[in-house]
């Protein structure tokens, strides 16, 4: 080969090589179809795991944490049959890319072609409802079609035939604005009721937050859904299926529970501002008007702009709790027992990922409550390591597992399932 031709050929691939990165700056959310297509089409590798156990000294007792199950992605929800006797084999895994670990093994579940990826989207959660002896599943997904415009929007999914259920409106944000990473991941059977939580997906604050506030958008909501209703629209596709507002003001409420017949959530807020909120029916919680967070600064994308602080005082509800920075609260649920009857409390339990420079993530949070559920009494934050811990396992109705002998199961993002074991209490 000549010198000469050598050169055309170099020039030529340096020449696509800049074309190509030129395309994708500019092109950015055709790279996240393409990519969101690639992803939705693998399979999730998952493995028993053989990893020693460590063990983690707490305020009043020591944490043993060992893996028990090896996930590469990040889990939508997990369950356990109901035996106290722990088997791995009997974990439901749903995870956030499309797949559903069985008895060890990962497949895909059905889900409509709108079903993507893109902008941290995937399943959030999994709600399950029983009629008679039929189990249904319905996903919480984010979507997408292209229309007139791109339309990023919310749907429920019903996993056994891939029918849409429901279907937000189309989010107004400029679709590189979106985060599905803030759609929420929780829900809770509340009688004849199940609550779901439905965050405002943004990177920054925008329009897709103004959702929040708005009666006729159901972002930034926990929502309410009568089981009889869902039933109705599950046996019959021209049912219209009523989400009706329980609470408004949210930014992403990620995990739901209940105590005692009351509702808590945590939700994540900006710059600093992760809420422990005590949730009543028809209340607002004053997002994106008031947060003790602040806005992102210029060089992490934001205006860096302040936010009103006191709830109270602008007619909004005020948080249980507020961390000043924020840990990337994720998961909340009921203390297990063992901690239940050491404290002889009310006591919630928190899980965080990532957190941020200021103050690391990773950790488990217990919640000391008063006996009117009214006032954090105390915090205690344990450091797991460098886990970004996401979920727990619970039952069907997202109520927390516990085996046995009293431990509990928690999953890690692209690590695995992690078993809980409390001990060691002074």
């Amino acid at each position: 080969m000549s010198k000469k031709i050598l050169f055309y050929l170099i020039s030529f691939w340096l020449i696509t090589i800049i074309a190509s990165i030129i395309w994708g700056f500019e092109n950015p959310e055709k790279i996240e179809r393409v990519k969101s297509y690639f992803k939705k089409k693998q399979i999730t590798e998952v493995s028993e795991a053989n990893e020693d156990s460590k063990e983690i000294i707490a305020n009043s007792f020591n944490l043993n944490v060992k893996k028990v199950l090896e996930i590469e992605g990040k889990t939508a929800f997990i369950t356990h049959e109901l035996s106290k006797k722990f088997n791995i084999r009997n974990l439901n895994v749903f995870t956030q890319t499309g797949n559903l670990i069985e008895n060890l093994e990962a497949k895909k579940v059905k889900l409509p072609k709108n079903f993507t990826l893109q902008m941290n989207g995937g399943i959030k959660t999994i709600i399950t409802l029983q009629e008679n002896e039929i189990k249904h599943r319905i996903a919480l997904i984010s979507s997408y079609e292209k229309k007139d415009k791109h339309c990023f929007f919310a749907s429920l999914v019903l996993i056994k035939s891939g029918n849409e259920l429901f279907r937000s409106k189309c989010l107004p944000a400029d679709p590189n604005d979106n985060d599905f990473n803030g759609l929420g991941s929780s829900n809770i059977h509340l009688n004849d009721k199940i609550l779901l939580t439905l965050g405002s997906p943004e990177k920054h604050t925008g329009r897709n937050g103004l959702l929040a506030q708005k009666d006729d958008s159901k972002f930034g909501k926990i929502l309410e859904i009568e089981k009889s209703d869902l039933i109705k629209k599950i046996n019959d596709q021209n049912h219209e299926l009523n989400l009706k507002i329980y609470s408004k003001g949210h930014r992403v409420p990620q995990g739901l529970t209940v105590l005692d017949n009351k509702i808590f959530s945590v939700e994540h807020g900006p710059k600093g501002g992760d809420e422990l909120n005590l949730i009543s029916n028809g209340k607002n919680y004053g997002w994106p008007n008031v947060s003790y967070g602040t806005n992102y600064l210029v060089s992490e994308g934001g205006d860096g702009a302040s936010i009103k602080i006191n709830h109270e005082k602008n007619n909004f509800e005020e948080p249980l709790f507020a961390f000043v920075p924020s840990v990337g609260i994720s998961s909340l649920n009921n203390c297990p027992s063992v901690l239940k009857n050491y404290y002889k409390k009310n006591c919630l339990m928190a899980l965080s990922l990532y957190g941020n420079s200021l103050r690391k993530g990773y950790s488990m949070i217990i919640f000391l409550i008063n006996d009117d559920l009214t006032k954090v009494n105390s915090i205690e934050k344990i450091q797991i390591d460098t886990l970004p811990l996401r979920h727990f396992v619970t039952d069907d109705k997202n109520r927390i597992y516990e085996d046995e002998k009293g431990n509990i199961y928690i999953s890690a993002d692209k690590k695995g399932i992690y078993k809980i074991n409390f001990n060691s209490f002074r």
